[in-house]
């Protein structure tokens, strides 16, 4: 049963919940990883990707990408007894990001998908939280057949400080998501700390 996990909860434990946003450039995993890692069938808006968007976005990288998301993905995982994370997936598209500052209210944190084929689809995603100080890490989607680069190359392409966490996920597994989970609510609880650890 998809509601399995929330069933075993004890009831007389209080349970804490949080946001946490999923961005980056088109295709480069957030349908995805919302879905690897959901505890319960993830809401999606896909709609099918035509030639009359041919002109507006860029589809020249992802040809065989046949569906996008057009307002967000949705999902929930219990990350302990008493800890809730729901998953925010953003669009990807450039014509979809004024829904991003919705998406985004009261979040503690983000991860976003780095697709290292296409770094250049990450500068908004990165842009956007540095400018509203919400603490975020970058995953870099190990695609098959994708080249690997060190993370101190993937720093300096995409210029983010030291501080920022950068890891290797592969979106399609869920232990790989749920580790970027982890490691996003962390960075983020260190980040709203007061001594900033």
């Amino acid at each position: 049963m998809a509601f399995e996990h929330s069933e075993r909860r004890d009831p007389r434990r209080e349970t804490a919940s949080t946001k946490i946003v999923v961005a980056g450039g088109f295709g480069a995993g957030k349908t995805t990883f919302v879905g690897a890692v959901s505890e319960i069938m993830p809401l999606r808006t896909e709609a099918m990707v035509t030639d009359a968007s041919s002109g507006v976005d860029m589809l020249e990288a992802t040809p065989d990408k046949r569906t996008t998301t057009v307002a967000m993905d949705f999902g929930r995982i219990t990350l302990d007894e008493d800890l809730v994370l729901y998953l925010f997936g953003t669009p990807g598209q450039r014509r979809f990001w004024f829904m991003w500052d919705d998406l985004v209210r009261g979040a503690i944190g983000a991860i976003v998908l780095v697709d290292c084929r296409r770094l250049q689809d990450s500068f908004a995603a990165v842009d956007f939280f540095e400018h509203r100080n919400l603490p975020f890490l970058i995953a870099v989607n190990e695609f098959d057949g994708a080249p690997r680069y060190p993370v101190a190359e993937v720093r300096k392409a995409l210029a983010l400080a030291a501080h920022i966490p950068i890891i290797s996920i592969d979106a399609r597994d869920r232990r790989s998501a749920t580790d970027a989970l982890i490691a996003i609510s962390e960075y983020a609880l260190a980040s709203l700390s007061p001594t900033g650890s």
